[in-house]
């Protein structure tokens, strides 16, 4: 079976934001439903709740948790 390694920039870009999202792509993987502000609701405090959040929604946008997970665009 052929491997494919990825190309420089894709491994670069592999677990961290490459650029700054779109808004159309905010819309799509930062929107948070009631079904989401539910499942955040169950966290103990409000710091809990925010960083839930921002996990759940980078997960949705990269599809894996980020090594640093303060390395988020701005």
């Amino acid at each position: 079976m052929p491997v494919e390694f990825p190309a420089d920039e894709q491994a670069e870009a592999y677990w961290k934001f490459a650029e700054e999202p779109t808004r159309p792509e905010l819309e799509r993987f930062f929107f948070l439903d009631d079904v989401d502000r539910d499942l955040i609701a169950l966290r103990r405090t409000q710091h809990h709740q925010l960083g839930f959040a921002l996990q759940m929604c980078t997960v949705r946008y990269i599809g894996l948790f980020l090594e640093d997970p303060l390395a988020v665009p701005w």
